[in-house]
């Protein structure tokens, strides 16, 4: 399988979060389905850390609410620490009806922020999901396969007890605005830590 991996290095020797960007070919353990996906991958388990800075601003994107599955045992955690472990269980939710294919109707605004993540009605009059920065675990960005040329986005937080985990899932309108979410969060995170050292 033909695989290009890009992946920031920082020249920083202390680094708190690893960012890759994978174009590859994923192949769905389901109904033999084949796709071509753009994985960008937000890892925040490790302990690295890349020294930019980002302004308190929030960035905003429309997106769509596609589902989450929650509270996930920390045991079942443990098995979806790569991305393609993670597409593959949310394929296999889908399937099992756990998850739509496709959201509804409604489009959202997903805010990122050093912060974390806020998901609020258009007119942002309600908020629905809030994702505190320290709780995501895992950001990552996949073709839905579906041939609409429509990216998911999933995002996988822990509780505070680090006990249980849960997906979220959102469909954004391109892979362009699906990467974009994620090098925003990937500011963040590198914001975040830069303040936790000065």
């Amino acid at each position: 399988m033909f695989r290009k991996v890009k992946k920031r290095h920082s020249s920083s020797s202390s680094q708190s979060s690893e960012i890759s960007t994978k174009s590859k070919s994923v192949d769905s353990s389901l109904g033999g389905l084949s796709r071509s996906s753009t994985v960008a991958s937000l890892d925040t388990d490790s302990t690295k850390s890349s020294g930019n800075s980002t302004s308190d601003t929030c960035a905003e994107f429309r997106v769509k609410y596609v589902g989450a599955i929650e509270r996930l045992q920390f045991d079942m955690s443990k098995t979806l620490q790569e991305p393609l472990d993670l597409i593959n269980y949310i394929d296999a939710a889908q399937q099992d009806g756990k998850l739509p294919f496709i959201p509804g109707d409604e489009e959202m605004i997903l805010g990122v922020s050093k912060y974390g993540v806020k998901v609020a009605s258009l007119d942002q009059c309600d908020v629905l999901h809030r994702h505190p920065l320290y709780l995501i675990v895992r950001m990552l960005c996949y073709d839905d396969g579906l041939g609409a040329g429509k990216n998911l986005l999933a995002l996988k937080t822990t509780d505070a007890k680090q006990e249980e985990c849960s997906i979220w899932v959102y469909q954004c309108s391109s892979s362009e605005q699906a990467q974009s979410i994620c090098k925003v969060l990937s500011a963040s995170f590198d914001c975040a830590l830069t303040s936790d050292k000065s």
